[in-house]
């Protein structure tokens, strides 16, 4: 796809130099890029849709690695991997509607005088058993085959009728409905804040106290529902040092007409007793429940469990990695400036001093981001609702394919 080898690089070179950043932007802008990727892609091989998924994983790969960090670009290379096997699965459903379905067993056939190619149930139920979803009752009971009876069924469609044309227009077909799908996946990610915000009076109730750390606009665009809902309730706002992003929150409600009091981070044990509830924004919500959250955020979340306080999640879908915080392939923080603690004007004499080996005496660490185990999470509030940090494994199953977690370029040989 040479066309597009232009915008690839041009938005790699964005997430290195962190032009874009945030889950939101970041999720949506990869899958516009994707979605482009679809539609430029030419559909020559047999099988179609692995050729398409083919192409995504070698796109994905490079954009996974441009930015660690950014969990949502995996995220979303993952879920149109998803699409495709889904729509090919789909189109599976729809090559054998004309085929009879028997209650015979595998060896026995039915000799009627019907010409169609018939199909037992035995050999349906295998399909199901086998297709690409997390083992469940439901996959267990879904009459719809693999993706790779697609195959089966278009080779014996294409001998029978023996037209290319055919083959052609299921092809663009299958292309169709995965950017069609995708389009769906973007206007998800633009909605999840209001999908989200309309959950807010089931949660927050009247002159509640509610405690927060740092800006987050799906914090934000929810307490703003909740106002007006005409629910009246108080915000204590931690600072979240060393961006100090709760200022600026503390502003916008200040705005709304919403009672807001700013607090340090170290003050969060102190006034967590006055707190009926913790409503937090994450950066990424784990395959365990676990979360990664703005550095502090595990200091709240031990208070809030101290004193029994419900902390609360509030995410949008497109933040559900299927990753495990052990995998090798998630790192779980990076280091920021050092000028965001210390002015260097200030402790540039401290440069001086070293050990004997040369290790300088004086070290900064600003790490960016707090990992919080499930234990300390009481729900999750996403675009679909409201789930409790065991579930999370379930909506993996929805959004994710067990052989998509890993993003990487198969091998040639």
């Amino acid at each position: 796809m040479p066309d597009m080898q232009p915008l690839i690089s041009d938005f790699v070179l964005k997430l290195k130099r962190r032009k874009v950043e945030g889950s939101h932007a970041v999720a949506r802008q990869t899958a516009e890029l994707l979605r482009s990727v679809v539609s430029q892609h030419r559909m020559s091989s047999t099988n179609q849709a692995a050729a398409l998924a083919d192409a995504i994983h070698a796109v994905g790969e490079h954009l996974i690695a441009a930015n660690p960090i950014e969990l949502a670009v995996g995220n979303t290379v993952r879920r149109v991997l998803h699409i495709i096997k889904e729509e090919d699965i789909s189109f599976t459903a729809v090559g054998i509607e004309g085929l009879s379905v028997t209650a015979v067993s595998d060896d026995e056939c039915d000799s009627g005088n019907d010409d169609r190619p018939t199909l037992s149930a035995a050999v349906l139920a295998s399909h199901a058993r086998n297709a690409l979803r997390a083992p469940s009752l439901q996959t267990l009971l879904d009459d719809i085959p693999v993706s790779t009876a697609l195959t089966h069924s278009s080779s014996s469609a294409g001998d029978s009728d023996g037209k290319t044309g055919d083959k052609s227009l299921k092809t663009r077909k299958l292309k169709h409905d995965v950017i069609a799908a995708i389009g769906d996946l973007i206007e998800e990610i633009d909605t999840c804040y209001d999908q989200i915000s309309e959950q807010a009076v089931e949660h927050i109730h009247q002159n509640e106290v509610i405690l927060t750390l740092g800006r987050s606009r799906t914090v934000k665009e929810f307490l703003y529902a909740a106002k007006e809902k005409k629910r009246s309730f108080r915000v204590f706002v931690a600072e979240g040092a060393p961006r100090y992003q709760g200022h600026a929150l503390a502003k916008e409600l200040v705005e709304k007409g919403v009672q807001t009091t700013v607090i340090t981070d170290s003050a969060v044990f102190a006034m967590i007793s006055r707190v009926n509830m913790v409503i937090v924004g994450v950066h990424a919500i784990m395959a365990n429940g676990g979360v990664i959250a703005p550095v502090g955020m595990n200091m709240v979340a031990l208070a809030a469990q101290r004193h029994a306080v419900p902390f609360v999640v509030v995410a949008g879908s497109h933040k559900l990695c299927p990753l495990y915080p052990h995998n090798p392939e998630v790192l779980l923080n990076e280091l920021k400036s050092p000028s965001d603690l210390l002015d260097f004007g200030e402790f540039s004499n401290c440069m001086n001093f070293s050990t004997q080996d040369g290790t300088p005496l004086l070290n900064v660490a600003n790490p960016t981001f707090d990992y919080v185990p499930p234990k300390l999470v009481s729900l999750f509030i996403t675009d679909t609702g409201g789930h409790s940090p065991s579930y999370m494994y379930r909506l993996i199953s929805e959004y994710y394919s067990a052989d998509d977690l890993v993003v990487r370029r198969k091998s040639t040989s």
